[in-house]
């Protein structure tokens, strides 16, 4: 079997778009392997319960040009059986191993299928995404520790870290395995807040489940909202206008702006110089004062549903000047204090090899040479005049402030660029088309890919014929990243673990879903 025989020739034609592939088991390998050798990555595992089939769709994707292609099997519910790509893609054995826990999928071949997302104290045997999975279960109370893997070896260690911070922060468990002050390895146990996200978005109408795209990560309620809508809106044929998606990135680069500030400020605070992150944080209220006068919420809610764009003004050109000034003399401020450039020189070195290989995105993945980003690969309004993806190649905390400052100063000019367009402020263009995509089962399907401010977020939604959401599999940027955090703290000393963990600044909430 080749996989000239599985893929269609429709693949290598540039503006083809989104294509659905159905498949057998026993070509699912093949077809996969075939993508990711073309420079296909795997975006996304989406299951779903059918009541009578399980479906798994596999979602790749490319860019530029812009291509996404789905690969579909069905397998049995009394026998839910895949042939594991753990052997491919890094990423495929996570989302492996999530689908196991959630719906009971066995990935055959799998080389190392623990749990992921359900703890020890989840019975075994229940799996919450299938539909008749019923109430909640009671927990194991004699459950096991975790199988953390020991270290061993003259002068090792272990240092425990968490769930439970002393600060105002989500919970994660961090085991660091020690010799002196270096650390040689560090697990990251995750999924303490798991709140069934993808199961809530459950029968509700497309319009509700917008609330809840925009809750999943608080400081990214654009990216997850627009990335819900952008998949609505393909799943029930709603163009939007040329002003709404201009708008849209408006908004995006918006909270790209606030979340990199906060960012550069704090990463300046864990060596000691406080009196950078007090700059930016006023600058960041400032960003936030601005966002509410833009939308009416700091955070940004509410200005974006389904075929819409809401907004109350536009952002003045003499304050985004304001604006600019300020961030660069903070910079200046940060770069002029040997301090913080030592500290940030070689630290938690992330190589561009083991990035590519775990599927890293977003600043961590251009920081160690990637050139991977959604407004490029997967654009919204076309080529952006003068933006291309900022870069680096050291892959240490320094690149990844370094990439950051670079960022803010792209979204400044983007923003200012965006508003001297004409045109309104509210665009509500919802013109019906055909539904392009559609499951054996009649729903309708759709993908929306953005650009966030951590990097690529991806929803897929299936729509039922009544309107109602089937399935909302959603993959933030964090769940590809978790995993890099300990690759990079390799022979990095514990002082300099929350420098590191800042340099990533990975989401809790929108990995544990």
């Amino acid at each position: 079997m080749t996989d000239e025989s599985i893929l269609p020739s429709s693949l290598e034609r540039e503006g083809t778009g989104r294509e659905s592939v159905e498949l057998s088991t026993d070509a699912l390998h093949v077809a996969a392997a075939a993508l990711l050798q073309r420079g296909y990555r795997l975006a996304l595992v989406a299951a779903l319960d059918g009541r009578r089939t399980m479906r798994i769709t596999y979602l790749f994707t490319s860019g530029p040009p812009d291509r996404r292609v789905e690969l579909a099997v069905e397998v049995s519910r009394r026998r839910p059986e895949i042939p594991s790509l753990a052997d491919l893609s890094f990423p495929a054995s996570r989302f492996e191993r999530e689908m196991h826990d959630l719906f009971g999928i066995v990935p055959l071949g799998h080389p190392f299928l623990r749990r992921l997302v359900l703890h020890q104290h989840w019975p075994e045997g229940w799996y919450p995404m299938r539909y008749d999975a019923g109430p909640v279960p009671a927990m194991v109370d004699d459950a096991g520790s975790y199988p953390f893997v020991e270290v061993q070896g003259a002068g090792v260690y272990e240092i425990p870290v968490g769930p439970v911070h002393a600060g105002l922060i989500e919970p994660g468990h961090f085991r660091f395995s020690v010799v002196g002050e270096t650390i040689l390895k560090m697990k990251a146990r995750l999924w303490f807040v798991h709140k069934g996200i993808e199961r809530l978005f459950q029968g509700q109408s497309t319009d509700e489940g917008v609330v809840l795209a925009e809750r999943i990560s608080g400081d990214s309620a654009v990216g997850h909202g627009l990335a819900y809508c952008m998949a609505v809106e393909e799943a029930r044929g709603i163009e939007v206008s040329p002003r709404t998606r201009e708008l849209r990135c408006l908004l995006l680069e918006l909270e790209r702006l606030y979340n990199h500030v906060a960012d550069i400020g704090a990463l300046c605070n864990d060596v000691g110089f406080g009196l950078a992150n007090a700059r930016a944080l006023t600058l960041r209220e400032q960003l936030l004062r601005l966002n509410a006068s833009v939308t009416g919420h700091r955070l940004l809610r509410g200005a974006v549903t389904p075929g819409e764009v809401h907004l109350r003004s536009l952002p003045g050109t003499d304050e985004l000047a304001e604006i600019g000034e300020r961030f660069h003399d903070l910079v200046e401020l940060a770069r002029g204090q040997s301090t913080v450039i030592d500290r940030f020189t070689g630290t938690a070195v992330l190589n561009a090899e083991d990035a590519a290989a775990l599927g890293v995105l977003g600043v961590v993945a251009r920081a160690s040479g990637s050139t991977l980003d959604a407004r490029v690969a997967h654009p919204m309004i076309g080529s952006i005049p003068g933006f291309a993806p900022v870069r680096a190649e050291t892959g240490d905390v320094l690149a990844r402030f370094d990439v950051r400052v670079e960022e803010v100063e792209a979204s400044l000019d983007m923003v200012a660029d965006y508003c001297t367009r004409s045109g309104p402020v509210v665009s509500s263009h919802r013109a019906l088309g055909r539904r392009a995509h559609q499951t054996s089962s009649g729903n309708s399907t759709g993908v929306g890919i953005i650009e966030g401010w951590r990097g690529s977020i991806v929803h897929r939604v299936e729509v039922d014929n009544a309107g109602r959401l089937a399935r909302v599999k959603v993959v933030d940027p964090s769940f590809f990243n978790w995993p890099a955090l300990s690759l990079a703290l390799a022979d990095t000393i514990v002082p300099d673990f929350p420098l590191a963990n800042k340099s990533f600044n990975l989401s809790y909430a929108g990995n544990d879903l």
